[in-house]
């Protein structure tokens, strides 16, 4: 058992950290909103901490699952970042969904200290967060991701190393891209379905079982066909995915032209006040053209 820090407690990483909790592990937390630390230690009996660098202090594992690019520098760098005290041997496990470029530019922050690096983006959302069951694929070298691996188990259903520092955020963004377009399509077919005159639940019970099935499909027909949009993660937090992706496809010359066009129907559902609503809300788009 490992004695492990981790930083940020969001939807996701809340549970997160209190699985490593639930495995043995001797957990610190760290959250912008100290009320929300003290709320999962009362819930978990681990520890909290004032900043990330005293958090990360001793710790053999830093984990972190924050916003974005500048949310996860924050964190690291800097005086109260986790990298100030981190020693010499131990490793930082980045859950966050960022651009691959922060990624490798932290890596190698953190090499030059002696410290480890792992990006290690996660789906599965807040479900598979509090169930234990995500799937993360990592980045960075072997050595690491082997010793980061067992920890990481405590909340993961698959663990896979895909490469070099990035490939985890790279692999994160096929993810992405490929959930984009399924949603868009799920949306289509069901409101289809409803301006046909169909039972969407019958539909879906037949088409499941064929070529058209999907974990979308089994896990969000029900919810978007009765109109609830609050099971998983949010509009906002999608388009930010999004644009790592595009931008991303336009530095590697990958055409996502897909992508780009559900980019934009995701700006209208912000426009239609759905900026927190789960990713399917793609579904009240079509419904508000009529």
């Amino acid at each position: 058992m490992a004695k492990v820090s981790f930083l940020g407690l969001g939807v996701m990483g809340y549970p997160m950290a209190g699985h490593l909790v639930a495995k043995g592990h001797s957990v610190t937390v760290f959250n912008r909103t100290a009320a929300k630390a003290q709320a999962w230690a009362d819930q978990y009996g681990g520890a909290t901490a004032d900043t990330p660098a005293a958090a990360a202090d001793g710790a053999e594992f830093v984990m972190a699952c924050v916003g974005n690019d500048d949310d996860l520098r924050a964190v690291c760098t800097g005086p109260d970042g986790a990298f100030s005290t981190m020693a010499e041997g131990s490793v930082f496990v980045d859950h966050t969904t960022v651009s691959a470029k922060v990624t490798r530019e932290l890596a190698e922050i953190a090499t030059q200290s002696g410290v480890g690096f792992v990006d290690a983006p996660v789906s599965g959302g807040q479900a598979g967060a509090e169930n234990g069951v995500l799937s993360v694929m990592c980045g960075g070298d072997q050595a690491t991701y082997d010793r980061a691996e067992p920890v990481i188990a405590a909340y993961a259903r698959i663990c896979r190393r895909l490469g070099e520092s990035g490939a985890g955020q790279m692999t994160k963004m096929v993810n992405q891209i490929c959930i984009a377009g399924l949603v868009q399509g799920l949306s289509e077919g069901l409101n289809f379905a409803d301006k046909a005159g169909l039972d969407p639940r019958a539909v879906v019970e037949v088409i499941s079982q064929g070529a058209a099935g999907s974990w979308q499909m089994a896990n969000r027909y029900e919810t978007m066909a009765d109109d609830k949009f609050d099971h998983g993660f949010a509009v906002d937090w999608m388009r930010k995915d999004l644009d790592i992706c595009l931008s991303t496809g336009d530095e590697i010359g990958a055409a996502l032209p897909v992508t780009a066009l559900v980019d934009q129907f995701y700006k209208d559902v912000q426009a239609l006040g759905g900026g927190r609503w789960d990713t399917s809300s793609l579904i009240k788009r079509l419904r508000a053209l009529g």
